[in-house]
């Protein structure tokens, strides 16, 4: 490439799009960027990414995770969350960064797993988008196959399921297909805006107790 990376400055809330990126430019700019940094990383078909998210999209991006969280804790299923771990898998010609995943159905299978890799290891059950200040690209997420992709535009909780293929919007969630998740979850996290954070998961798991003991 011709620019060097240190020439380039994305402000907050803001992304950088850069086009005809070969696989190993993308896998370089990786290790020069380094696992510490605050932009995130996407890739898809030649086209790179770069996003550097605002205060407000951490905030979401940490209450629903947690939310989520002890969603699977009460329903006493296991997982391994790897937060914004990169995703990415040459023969498909993409990568991603999410904001926070899941493995649910798979945890057994990558249990222990130092390194996830995607030519031999499933990907993430569930991916979390948020999508305050920039929508994120569908094809990282449709290429690597990911089952169920949530992304939140500050309003809505939008549930994408894959199939055959391609995503689905979905009213329901196939991790949780009988609880109100496309509800529940940002009404927990605007709470928490005004309740604090802990008094808002002490609500959440109180409402999950009582879905369990008397489901409809």
């Amino acid at each position: 490439m011709l620019l060097e990376l240190n020439q380039l400055i994305v402000k907050a809330g803001h992304q950088l799009l850069i086009k005809d990126v070969s696989w190993p430019a993308y896998k370089r700019i990786l290790a020069e960027l380094g696992d510490n940094r605050s932009s995130r990383i996407g890739y898809s078909q030649g086209m790179l990414e770069i996003m550097a998210p605002l205060p407000e999209h951490e905030v979401a991006k940490v209450i629903i995770g947690d939310l989520v969280k002890l969603l699977l804790e009460e329903l006493d299923l296991e997982f391994w969350s790897l937060g914004s771990t990169t995703f990415d898998k040459e023969t498909m010609n993409a990568g991603v960064e999410p904001d926070d995943c899941f493995y649910i159905q798979n945890e057994a299978r990558v249990r222990g797993k130092d390194r996830i890799n995607l030519e031999i290891d499933p990907p993430p059950d569930l991916a979390i988008e948020i999508d305050i200040t920039s929508r994120t690209r569908f094809n990282n997420y449709q290429d690597l196959r990911v089952p169920e992709l949530w992304r939140w535009n500050g309003r809505k909780l939008e549930i994408n399921v894959l199939f055959n293929g391609k995503y689905l919007e979905s009213n329901t969630s196939s991790i949780f297909p009988n609880l109100p998740i496309q509800q529940v979850i940002p009404e927990y996290l605007m709470l928490s805006k005004t309740n604090g954070r802990n008094t808002t998961m002490k609500g959440f798991r109180a409402w999950i107790r009582q879905k369990i003991s008397s489901p409809i």
